[in-house]
């Protein structure tokens, strides 16, 4: 099955996906963009383009396991997306996967500008690798 995994942003957006034997996750593209639905209408042209059949959503739930604000505008982000694809979304824990990404781009010397333009596209893919591995498990 083809996934696609999506770690929001207010300012930019990360996509990853994975092939259909659900074996490697990559980066697919950084959406910059501030407005709801122009970002929607983004994601869904991906998951057309990709053809995707479902989605993870990263929900950034508080360190202590709380779900604060951010992590209520995702569920509501990816409601809305749901209800516009048809597609199922699964709401996935994503703590820790920025951490991650900046480590793993630190290793890389991947810095300034190119940091930018990648780092919610490696979290996307950290999502979507940990979401792999629990469904490997999980069978």
């Amino acid at each position: 099955m083809i996934i696609l995994s999506v770690d929001y942003g207010d300012a930019r957006t990360g996509l990853a996906v994975c092939d259909k034997f659900e074996m490697l996750a990559r980066p697919l593209c950084v959406i910059p963009e501030t407005d709801h639905d122009k970002l929607l209408e983004k994601i869904l042209a991906a998951v057309k383009e990709n053809r995707v059949e479902t989605v993870v959503w990263g929900n950034p739930i508080n360190m202590n396991g709380s779900y604060g604000e951010r992590s209520e505008k995702c569920k509501d982000l990816s409601q809305r997306f749901e209800e516009l694809s048809k597609i199922p979304v699964i709401l996935w824990d994503e703590r820790s996967t920025t951490v991650e990404a900046h480590n793993i781009l630190n290793v890389t010397d991947t810095r300034g500008k190119n940091r930018k333009k990648v780092i919610d596209a490696v979290a996307a893919t950290l999502i979507l690798e940990n979401y792999l591995s629990y469904r490997k498990n999980n069978k």
